[in-house]
């Protein structure tokens, strides 16, 4: 009997890595179910044979519904789901002696809160199946001390065990739970908000970086493919930094 097709869930599709995670998953021949995908990416994914659920308005991990409605999605198409991937985060900066505690409840929402939300809710299916895979996309600021933004580090941080620790308690049901954490990639949001299309600051910008680079979507989407592809199913409870060595 010939074997389903997977079925990749990413959050934020049109948004920091997950247009080309879905490129790949597509070849690689999964059917997707996207949130909040551009219109061309549907468009050229599905002339390449892919099935593709896109599901618009749950950018907002925040929002506990924005994933329900993508895992809801996806089990009323599919009628499964293999792996799970999403991004989330709100950055602060500036000195911990000039936060307030409001900047503190922000990166919580925006680090805790939406992880939290995202894999309760892709987990249930997955348990209920007896496989799964999911990634969780968080900050290299979370493995070390980050000083010009240190409530922003210290979520991460938070996000990066709590995966830790819900992969412990899923394992059994052979589900895998694993956290990336990135930092100076270049994308259009890093760059405009660092300055780093004037060439004089992206010097600067590069000098910080081991690797003397910034890191690109396309080898970020490669690396984070075997965690969600299937190919690789024994390892649970991770984080690994994507930092160009910075982490």
């Amino acid at each position: 009997m010939e074997q389903p097709r997977r079925v990749a869930l990413i959050a934020a599709a049109g948004f920091y890595v997950g247009p080309h995670l879905a490129r790949i998953l597509a070849a690689r021949g999964h059917d997707l179910v996207l949130g909040d995908p551009d219109a061309s990416l549907v468009e050229e994914l599905i002339a390449g044979g892919t099935n593709v659920e896109a599901v618009s308005g749950t950018r907002d991990l925040v929002k506990r519904e924005s994933s329900q409605r993508l895992v809801d999605a996806a089990m009323n198409r599919f009628g499964r789901i293999d792996s799970a991937t999403a991004f989330s985060g709100l950055i602060v900066t500036g000195r911990f002696m000039n936060s307030k505690v409001e900047d503190l409840e922000t990166v919580m929402q925006g680090c805790m809160v939406a992880p939290y939300h995202f894999m309760q809710t892709v987990l249930a299916p997955m348990i209920e199946q007896g496989e799964g895979q999911v990634l969780v996309i968080t900050s290299a600021s979370g493995a070390r001390a980050t000083p010009e933004a240190p409530l922003y580090s210290a979520a991460r941080a938070g996000a990066n065990h709590l995966v830790h620790n819900v992969a412990h308690e899923v394992a059994r049901h052979n589900v895998q739970v694993n956290a990336i954490g990135t930092n100076y990639m270049d994308f259009p949001e890093f760059r405009r908000a660092s300055g780093a299309d004037d060439p004089a600051i992206m010097a600067k910008i590069e000098r910080k970086v081991p690797l003397g680079r910034l890191g690109t979507m396309e080898e970020f989407a490669h690396f984070c493919t075997p965690w969600v592809d299937g190919t690789s199913r024994f390892t649970t409870g991770q984080f690994v930094s994507y930092a160009g060595g910075w982490a």
